[in-house]
């Protein structure tokens, strides 16, 4: 006897066909979300599943002021980038930072695969756009430590982690090769080191930023590439160099017409996209793709100045300062400005030349709280000898040296201190003791008034940390730094040659 089945009860049937169906996708099994699994099979698993859209997506980074949510999604985008001075807002707090990137996540999680996005900043010496995070010192001063890759490690851990995101950092050619190796082993699971700047960009003719840099192969392996041994040994930049270089002109390619063309192999996206996805897997971005806060603590100023001179004589020493006594001065351009302690890429490109919209310290309000209470503290940006001499000071402290810079602006043919740095200099140094505390990004002509002073030290661009400034003057810490180099005696002495520059 056929059974017959209603209308309705096949309608039921396909009901519960299709809830089977939607129940077992729901629960399919994602291999590269099982942080278990091994870290080729989890890349492999989220190839296979990703469209040829979503790789080139994974391939593609947008600055910050072209990005909304909706873009992120529409075009599976991999990396958001903050270049100089690019923020939420101005003087965007870190709340509001964390904020920002974990909406960009967010966006990125609801896609399809959910692949979370990299979010770079150019941290030359801490994330500055942040508002009232710690600007450490710039990285030329690592030179002048015996202890750099320690420190540097440490302070490359604080500033990435203050807003805890794992993130691309973006190193400046002045960080020392020594000091971005040291980085790439503490911060493997913080902060994605991208190799920038690479060999022989140093080697520039006369020493101009963005000249062409001419040398034959000897000179290639001997001087330029040493550094980056360690990092060509592991196949950057396509083993061993083997690469296109980017000298052709900049041209808009339609990747996926590429593709569907077979102009671009498929192979070669697969290849670029495999290792994006090998970081972010390395970095736990799939298991803690959004961003915390940290808890700032570390200041390493004192630990990067130099004493290059102390006493006219040998038995007349000037430092350590002493903190009880009547009356001291504290003149020069740069005493009370963190636009000029903090120098290039500052908030934006150049820098800022003032303390707007810095948050730290001054090396004049370090002065202000290290000396006794019962000391006067005395500030004149230019005084004249005259208005000097009649005052009594125990003695002076003169912060002078170059404005902010970054790159092609920062080229000199004089490496001068700004006035009124050197008549500040001659006119006080004449009639009082005095400390010359010179702020600049590399050693800059003192001899014309090194007769004068009775006491010099290199601060190099101490970042908002001024108190670190004002610890070693008065004797909390003493002088650790050392140059790498003779500091020269005038421009004649420096060769145009960079590589055998003493700068």
């Amino acid at each position: 006897m056929m059974k017959v089945v209603s209308r309705g009860m096949k309608m039921k049937m396909m009901v519960m066909v299709l809830m089977v169906i939607v129940v077992t996708e729901a629960k399919e099994y994602m291999k590269y979300k099982d942080p278990k699994q091994p870290l080729n099979a989890r890349i492999r698993d989220l190839m296979k599943r990703m469209s040829l859209e979503e790789k080139i997506g994974q391939m593609t980074q947008i600055e910050r002021m072209h990005v909304s949510p909706t873009l992120l999604k529409k075009y599976f985008i991999g990396s958001v980038l903050s270049g100089a001075g690019s923020s939420p807002s101005p003087k965007a707090s870190a709340e509001e930072w964390v904020k920002m990137v974990n909406t960009f996540q967010k966006a990125a999680l609801s896609t399809r695969l959910g692949i979370p996005i990299f979010y770079g900043a150019d941290a030359t010496h801490g994330n500055n756009n942040v508002y009232n995070a710690t600007i450490f010192p710039h990285n030329i001063q690592p030179l002048s430590r015996g202890s750099e890759q320690r420190l540097h490690s440490k302070l490359e851990e604080r500033e990435s982690t203050t807003i805890s995101h794992p993130a691309l950092l973006f190193a400046e050619i002045q960080d020392g090769a020594n000091v971005s190796k040291a980085i790439a082993k503490i911060l493997r699971k913080k902060v994605a080191a991208c190799a920038k700047g690479f060999v022989g960009e140093g080697g520039t003719l006369n020493g101009i930023d963005k000249n062409n840099t001419e040398l034959d192969f000897h000179g290639l392996l001997s001087i330029h590439m040493l550094p980056y041994l360690d990092s060509i040994r592991k196949g950057f930049l396509k083993h061993k160099l083997k690469f296109r270089l980017c000298w052709k002109t900049h041209r808009i390619i339609l990747i996926d017409l590429q593709v569907k063309s077979n102009n671009i192999p498929m192979s070669r996206i697969d290849d670029a996209v495999l290792r994006i996805l090998r970081v972010k897997f390395t970095m736990g971005l799939f298991e803690n793709p959004l961003a915390d806060l940290g808890k700032p603590t570390w200041q390493p100023v004192r630990r990067s100045l130099v004493l290059l001179k102390n006493g006219k004589s040998t038995n007349q020493p000037l430092l350590p300062l002493k903190k009880d006594v009547q009356k001291v001065l504290v003149t020069g351009t740069h005493a009370d400005n963190l636009g000029y302690q903090c120098g290039g890429w500052t908030v934006e490109w150049q820098g800022v030349k003032d303390s707007d919209p810095i948050v730290g310290t001054t090396v004049l309000n370090a002065i202000r709280k290290t000396v006794d209470p019962s000391t006067q503290v005395v500030h004149m940006i230019n005084p004249g000898m005259d208005l000097v001499k009649p005052q009594n000071f125990s003695y002076a402290i003169i912060v002078v040296g170059e404005i902010p810079y970054a790159e092609e602006k920062g080229d000199s043919k004089n490496l001068t201190i700004i006035e009124p740095g050197p008549s500040t200099i001659r006119n006080v140094c004449r009639v009082v003791r005095c400390v010359v505390v010179i702020i600049s990004g590399r050693p800059v002509t003192i001899e014309p008034y090194l007769d004068k002073i009775d006491a010099l030290v290199a601060a190099w661009l101490p970042g908002t940390e001024g108190q670190g400034v004002a610890d070693v003057l008065f004797g909390q810490y003493g002088f650790t730094g050392k140059l790498p180099r003779t500091w020269f005696k005038s421009v004649d002495q420096l060769s145009h040659e960079c590589r055998r520059s003493t700068l």
